[in-house]
């Protein structure tokens, strides 16, 4: 919407003014309607700033990453009688929240309701049968996710389909010539007739993180943010941070120091603050990011774990005694020497020296995920791998929290909820300052580490 659209409707409610001034008989009925009309323009306009992206933020514009007015052009919204299946959610975490928001991209786009998908409850990359599949409602919050995303995009359940017609099976193309741009040109042809008469469009075959990705990064944000856990889930997360602050404010009871200087002050009312380091050195991930730094020419992707503390120890700004809660693999929490090595005033422990591993027994490897996911999201500073998938979605939920704070950059000192990447050296010989560009097109550079705003 410009502003000579704005002129014109204001021009048109001064004429109704102005003929009834002059004792004419207009319609009262129109002069209200165009009343209204120049009243919705006008603040659409001032409270709808376009996003310019990340590189340079107004601050009349943060909000609008929080927003949920991003909506279709239909006064409708979403069409709740039209739906899209897609094939069951699988492999990580992340790897599933990211195809989970690929899909309700992609229902949105053919203005479609996304079927409650499932997801994986276990991880197996290559045996597909072994899969054990969880509703999504059992992990994330249903009706909370619909009123967060309202006009943004929907899900809906099985119960909701009436059968009228019969359902249209699409299968994914794939292989390399399978480009961007086919992709692209076989979406938008579902949105014309016959296709979009069929109640219930089914893709078949690919997972859908592995389809072509279509959409930018403020997107992918907004699915994101409407991701809410279950209660169970959210309250068992909030049990670790309990017990991870509770063994610092013993840590600093004992030595009376003063704490860094990202979190709160030392007051006993405050949270004693803590950092979340998400430690991928285990084999499987080493013999990963080993072919990708072949692949990509680069040597900034693997990190030892004698790099990892060295480099977190150097954080400016960073005080003792501080606990340092490590999100490792299951592999290394027999591996005592990841607790060993540490600057001095940093206390690290993980979920078996913290006394919270009971906790994450009782679940399956989905949900001891989403629990370390919070534990991490939650920390007053996070350490991560910019080349992981994890790291990339905290770092980036992150930056979403440092933006409705009104914070542009990383760059300064005592800035709130800051992330690095100890993969790349910063300043001081330090982990770098980590947050997401907002602004890029796409969800690949998150997957190949370049997501990340320098000072």
């Amino acid at each position: 919407m410009i502003w000579g659209e704005v002129n014109l409707k204001m021009d048109l409610a001064s004429n109704c003014k102005y003929q009834m001034f002059f004792g004419r008989n207009l319609n009262s009925i129109t002069c209200k309607g165009l009343a209204l009309i120049v009243i919705a323009l006008f603040l659409r306009v001032v409270l709808l700033p376009s996003f310019s992206g990340y590189g340079g933020i107004d601050k009349n514009n943060l909000d609008l990453v929080h927003s949920r007015s991003l909506s279709l052009d239909s006064d409708n919204g979403i069409r709740k009688d039209k739906f899209l299946e897609v094939p069951q959610i699988v492999w990580g975490l992340n790897n599933q929240k990211i195809a989970f928001a690929r899909a309700c991209l992609t229902a949105r786009m053919l203005n479609r309701t996304l079927l409650m998908p499932s997801l994986s409850a276990s991880l197996f990359y290559k045996e597909i049968d072994r899969l054990q599949p969880i509703s999504f409602d059992k992990v994330f919050q249903f009706e909370r996710f619909n009123s967060l995303c309202n006009g943004f995009v929907q899900l809906g359940s099985y119960s909701d389909l009436r059968n009228q017609t019969g359902v249209y099976e699409l299968q994914k193309g794939s292989g390399r010539k399978w480009t961007v741009e086919r992709d692209l040109d076989q979406l938008k042809q579902l949105s014309n007739d016959p296709f979009d008469g069929y109640e219930v469009i089914r893709i078949v075959g690919k997972n859908p993180f592995l389809w072509h990705d279509h959409w930018p990064v403020k997107d992918y944000a907004m699915v994101f943010e409407c991701l809410v856990l279950v209660d169970e889930i959210a309250r068992e997360a909030d049990r670790v941070v309990s017990k991870i602050r509770e063994v610092g404010k013993e840590m600093s009871s004992r030595s009376g120091s003063a704490q860094s200087d990202f979190g709160p002050d030392s007051s006993l009312l405050e949270p004693v603050p803590y950092v979340a380091v998400h430690m991928r050195i285990e084999i499987d991930w080493m013999i990963h990011c080993k072919k990708l730094e072949r692949k990509l020419n680069v040597s900034e992707i693997c990190s030892s774990k004698r790099e990892i503390m060295e480099r977190v120890g150097n954080i400016v700004g960073l005080k003792g005694p501080t606990v340092v809660y490590l999100a490792v693999a299951d592999s290394l929490l027999e591996d005592s020497s990841i607790l060993t090595g540490w600057k001095e005033g940093l206390l690290p422990v993980e979920k078996n020296k913290l006394g919270v591993d009971g906790i994450y027994n009782k679940y399956p490897y989905l949900i001891q995920s989403a629990i370390d996911y919070e534990v991490c999201s939650k920390a007053d500073v996070f350490v991560g791998n910019s080349f992981s998938t994890f790291s990339s979605l905290v770092a980036l939920e992150r930056t979403q929290k440092m933006i409705r704070m009104g914070v542009t950059s990383s760059c300064g000192a005592g800035v709130r909820w800051p992330s690095y990447a100890y993969n790349i050296l910063g300043e001081s010989n330090g982990p770098h300052k980590w947050m997401t560009n907002m602004s890029d097109s796409s969800l690949k550079a998150i997957s190949y580490g370049s997501n990340i705003i320098t000072c």
